[in-house]
């Protein structure tokens, strides 16, 4: 059997495999695309073997258990978790929508949340970056949140009357 008679015949189940396996079929595509890309280099051991399927579905489950570790590094995002990414004119609106908002804040409770989630400082780096206590900055930024929440709600619930 040639590699190419393999991918028409021997491709589907091992996919069908593969996505059982990995329980996303995203997942499994990948993984199935990786042990083909290795299998085709060695077509000429493999098939030449009584029972390639039964090698080749060995292959995927290591490589399943290769990205398994791989991959359990890293923290997946939410786009990757929910298995569809936002549009991309969603994200730069609600970016837009969330400036707008900060912009309405007083100037120092803005600087606050910016300096705390998009700087990623301590409340004590704001406090020495704006020349304040820690807990001015906590009360600023509890503020702002406040702020925020209610501004958001109200929002919500416009829409949510309006539908």
């Amino acid at each position: 059997m040639t590699f190419d008679e393999w991918t028409r015949t021997g491709l589907p189940p091992l996919l069908r495999f593969a996505t059982v396996l990995c329980g996303t079929p995203y997942l499994a595509e990948d993984v199935v695309q990786d042990v083909a890309i290795k299998a085709q280099r060695r077509w000429d051991r493999i098939g030449g073997l009584d029972h390639p399927e039964a090698y080749l579905r060995r292959m995927v489950v290591n490589e399943y258990l290769s990205w398994r570790r791989k991959w359990s590094r890293y923290v997946p995002s939410d786009d990757i978790e929910t298995g569809s990414s936002p549009d991309h004119a969603d994200r730069t609106a609600d970016r837009d929508e969330l400036i707008g908002e900060l912009a309405k804040l007083p100037r120092r409770q803005r600087a606050v949340l910016v300096l705390r989630y998009y700087g990623g400082l301590t409340d004590n780096e704001i406090a020495e970056t704006m020349g304040c206590s820690p807990g001015t900055v906590r009360a600023h930024a509890s503020r702002a949140l406040a702020t925020l929440r209610i501004q958001f709600t109200s929002v919500a619930e416009e829409v949510h009357h309006a539908y």
